[in-house]
Order: structure tokens, then C-alpha cells, then sequence
């Protein structure tokens, strides 16, 4: 599976599980939500206090697996180095991943109230290699 081919499977499949480093290097895992930005990046939604996101902080590479609904069978793998986007310039792309992930939203202006309230950031993945290459 190449970049591309990864970036396809994420447009379609959300569910993931994302991987930060802890100060003592062992991985932190999240379950998360994935999208494709309109540059390529691979997007995710998380708060401002979330443990993921003081790991990027601190250490930006990052892994993400996703697989589909069903979970058992074609899955794709991404690391890359993460940026954080925080508010209030996250609101429009959080927006933007929200209708990626789950279509319109039926009250934008809630919508916008909650990521206020949670302290909401986009997490944006540069992808720099993908996967799996083989299955055995």
C-alpha cells in the first residue's frame, strides 16, 4: 500500500487507533476518529488536555491504524509527523472533519459551542510512509 492508497482507505473508513509516545518512549494508544484533509493530511479530532496531545507536543511521530467497520480484514497503516491546530483557527477544519467523518451537522452553532467548550484541536498527520506492504 502506497501513500495514496492509504489516504483512500482512510476517506473511506474512520476508526482507528492512534499511537503517541509517553515521556519514557512506550506507545500511548487512542481510539480515534480519522479523516483526509483537503492537502493530504490525515486529520483527528482531540481536546486540548488529551494525553495525545501532550505526547505530539512533545514528539511529534506519530502511527495511526484504521480498519474498517467490521474490523477484521483490510486495514491500513500510517506513521508520520503530527502538528497541532488549536482554536480558533481549528474551527472551520473541525468542522470540515466533522463532515468527513459524519456528514452535515444539525446545529452548526452547537457544534461550534462544543468544540469551545472541550477545548477542541485538530491533529494533522503528515503522512511519510504507509501500510502494510505485504500480508503474510
Amino acid at each position: 500500500m502506497d501513500v495514496e492508497e492509504a489516504r483512500e482507505f482512510i476517506r473511506a473508513n474512520h476508526r482507528g487507533v492512534l499511537a503517541t509516545r509517553r515521556t519514557d518512549g512506550r506507545p500511548q494508544l487512542s481510539p480515534v476518529a480519522a479523516a483526509v484533509d483537503d492537502a493530504g493530511r490525515v486529520v483527528v479530532s482531540t481536546r486540548e488536555t488529551a494525553m495525545k496531545t501532550h505526547n505530539v507536543r512533545r514528539d511529534p511521530r506519530v502511527s495511526l491504524c484504521v480498519f474498517t467497520d467490521a474490523f477484521f480484514g483490510s486495514w491500513a497503516q500510517v506513521d508520520g509527523t503530527a502538528t497541532l491546530l488549536t482554536l480558533p483557527a481549528a474551527m472551520t477544519p473541525l468542522m470540515d472533519y466533522y463532515r468527513c467523518v459524519a456528514g452535515e451537522h444539525p446545529d452548526w452553532d452547537d457544534y461550534q459551542a462544543a468544540m469551545q467548550r472541550e477545548r477542541r484541536v485538530l491533529l494533522q498527520i503528515e503522512i511519510e510512509h504507509a501500510g502494510p506492504r505485504r500480508s503474510g
